[in-house]
């Protein structure tokens, strides 16, 4: 069995090229900030840089009413979102059905009829005016400068194919007309970052005294499943807008960046995807892959003999490692329990601290390039209040309960954004903010 030997496993890390020590951060917060720019001239970049059409200035959200979608990959959320006089949000009438198109295929007709169905109810109830309907939509879209979305794309559970290339905003209208319910004037799409930002705007307030756009400005944060950013832009070339005083949300597609800290073994993994050449900075960082990445880190060490333990064949025989099962074992590793803990006995204790020893390294890696896309980000905003912070907003369960990620994450970022010249910001995540960030997006 092998003993446990820090620096061996550190020079083996080096050797395939995943440790972090060999990232220069600064220099890559300037290579994403070029990436940034590119993309925003329509430049080829790895970065899509793609225009929401919704300003956070703009938004007026006290003492309104919405109605709120959440068109997810399971299920569809619909909710009357009623925002107070300090701009909180108070969620009334919540209704969840399956999303329509997982039950089996559905015209074009039959899917928007089965969204008017759960959203005419709510406009009926309301005892005061609708203003708008915000749709978060969770699949990837064109977004029009009426802010409507186009989709582009359904992964395999969703058998809509009549839906592919129809604006979701005028469709819905229709349908909602049909059932002879006072359709509101506004009808706005947006992604799921883009929903995140905005519900920043309701629940990170400016040192606790207020809400809303009379603070600091918001970025948003995605570290679940995936990984993606954005923020307010003033300048965006490619569709020849300019606006400092009323930004506009760019969803930045960060997953996508195209990163030169690939090692062999990042390389490795990258060809067993669906995507291989895409999403290469997601693929290093996300719950989708952090898990199965890290996985085929510990089938090489065990190869190379780096790691070694009684049942390591049982591990190397394995169809995977999700990053569920292994951050449930990261938590309690002395433990031993599920399929992970339950490879090591009891005298394998060395064994046992070079398998944490070796995840963390990838998780501390990870960390850092968060880290080092939400410092260029920050500059990007070219804003520093140090009494209105950059508030970026975060949502994902990568973030918030991944073993050793969300601290990490935090430490370099702020040795990042306080090397030069100290950068005001904070850093929180958010709740529901799929369907927030959708009410929201309906005063826009």
């Amino acid at each position: 069995m092998s003993n446990f030997n820090p620096s061996a496993l550190a020079e083996f890390a080096r050797y395939y090229g995943f440790h972090y020590d060999q990232i220069d951060p600064a220099e890559m917060v300037l290579e994403v900030l070029s990436e940034m720019e590119k993309g925003l001239e329509g430049k080829p970049s790895s970065l899509a840089m793609i225009p929401a059409y919704i300003s956070p200035k703009t938004l007026k959200i006290k003492d309104r009413t919405v109605i709120a979608l959440d068109a997810g990959g399971t299920n569809l959320r619909t909710a009357l979102v009623k925002f107070d006089e300090s701009g909180k949000a108070i969620i009334q009438g919540s209704r969840e059905v399956p999303m329509p198109g997982t039950q089996g295929r559905l015209s074009r007709e039959a899917f928007f009829d089965e969204i008017a169905a759960v959203t005419a109810p709510l406009i009926e109830e309301a005892d005061s005016g609708i203003e708008g309907i915000g749709v978060c939509f969770s699949y990837p879209m064109e977004i029009t400068k009426e802010a409507d979305g186009i989709p582009l794309a359904f992964s395999k559970e969703l058998d809509l194919p009549e839906v592919l290339g129809k604006a979701i905003g005028s469709n819905l209208r229709d349908a909602l007309t049909k059932r002879k319910v006072q359709v509101p004037e506004k009808i706005v799409l947006l992604n799921d970052t883009a929903a995140t930002l905005l519900t920043g705007l309701t629940q990170l307030p400016c040192y606790g005294s207020s809400y809303g756009t009379d603070a600091g400005p918001v970025a948003g944060f995605i570290l679940g499943t995936g990984f993606n950013t954005a923020y307010p832009e003033k300048s965006i070339p490619k569709i020849d807008f300019y606006s400092p005083d009323h930004p506009q949300i760019v969803v930045c597609e960060s997953g996508n960046f195209a990163h030169r800290y690939m090692g062999l073994l990042d390389r490795e993994f990258d060809s067993t995807t669906k995507n291989p050449g895409s999403f290469t900075l997601e693929k290093a960082v996300s719950g989708a892959y952090i898990g199965p990445l890290t996985f085929t880190i510990l089938r090489r060490a065990i190869k190379d003999g780096i790691l070694s333990f009684k049942k390591a064949d049982e591990l190397l025989s394995s169809s995977g490692l999700g990053t569920r099962k292994l951050n449930e074992f990261l938590n309690d590793p002395l433990a031993r329990k599920g399929s992970v803990g339950g490879l090591f006995d009891y005298d394998e204790l060395d064994a046992l601290k070079s398998f944490v020893y070796l995840t963390s390294i990838v998780t501390e890696r990870g960390a850092l390039l968060s880290a080092v896309v939400l410092a260029a980000l920050v500059e990007k905003m070219s804003f520093n209040d140090p009494i209105k912070p950059v508030r970026i907003a975060v949502e994902g369960s990568t973030f918030v309960l991944y073993k050793g990620m969300r601290k990490a994450l935090e430490s370099h970022l702020h040795t990042l954004l306080n090397k030069k010249k100290p950068l005001s910001y904070t850093i929180a995540a958010v709740e529901k903010a799929s369907l927030l960030g959708a009410a929201v997006a309906a005063l826009s």
